[in-house]
Parts: C-alpha cells; structure tokens; sequence
C-alpha cells in the first residue's frame, strides 16, 4: 500500500490575528469570492517563537476595520475548549502563499503551513477558484488506474 498525502497551497489574504501571550499565535486568512466578499477561509500558526514576536511588530500597523465581508472567524467552537476567540482585525494588504492538505465546506480542514509572503500578488487576486481544483478520491482513483 502506498499512502499519498495530496498537499496544495494557496495564496491567501491576512485578515487578522490571534494574539498568544506577547506576540502573534495564528494569522486569520481569507479569500475573495465571486460576488467580492472577503471570506475567512483558515488559519496558519507554523512560525517559530521569535518570528511570532517580529510579526506583532510587523503587522500592528495594518489595524483597522476587519477586512472579512462575508464569513469572519470567531463564534462557538467544540474545539476551542474556552479559549478566546478574540481577533486583531487587519486591513487586506498582505498576501501570505501556505501549504494545506484539505478542505471541507470551502475552508481549510486543518490549520495550514506559512511557506511565504507575497508581495508581488495583489490581495484581490486571492479568490475562491484556488480551492476549486481540489483532487477528490473519486477522481484520484482515475488518475491511478493503470492504463
């Protein structure tokens, strides 16, 4: 038997933070969708202990309104097991690129991987179709039969 783990990324706009202590614990991401609306899509927390502190830094500048017009993160969760779900909201500037492995209801079902930032891609350019070519097992079985 051979397992194949299927990882994608996806370009992704910050549209918050959790705080973890001092410094940054997660970046809230989104996406845009076809009718403009900024949904929150996941979450990455894959930084080291210095890179969350110079993040803090980093990012207290874009405060401002939360950019997430359409789904925003928050609310009830089984798994938060009563901790905050409180968010420093960020205006849509930064474009951060992460590893993810799957998603389920148009969000990512585990928290993904920070692999870099994106400067040259415009937030507007972070849409909903990068989730759209997702390899589903029924289509993964064609693609492995012999021929």
């Amino acid at each position: 038997m051979i397992k194949v783990k299927q990882q994608r990324t996806a370009d992704c706009v910050v549209g918050g933070y959790r705080m973890s202590g001092d410094s940054v614990g997660s970046l809230l991401l989104g996406l845009y969708d076809q009718e403009g609306k900024l949904n929150y899509v996941g979450f990455t927390s894959s930084f080291s202990a210095a890179e969350k502190a110079d993040l803090l830094v980093e990012l207290e500048p874009l405060q401002g309104e939360s950019a997430f017009t359409g789904s925003s993160p928050g609310g009830a969760s089984r798994w938060s097991r009563g901790r905050s779900s409180e968010w420093v909201p960020l205006r849509p500037e930064r474009v951060a690129e992460v590893v993810y492995d799957q998603v389920t209801g148009q969000r990512f079902r585990h928290g993904t991987t920070f692999h870099r930032w994106r400067p040259d891609k415009a937030p507007q350019q972070c849409t909903m179709d990068q989730l759209a070519h997702e390899l589903r097992p029924a289509a993964l079985a064609e693609f492995l039969e012999p021929a």
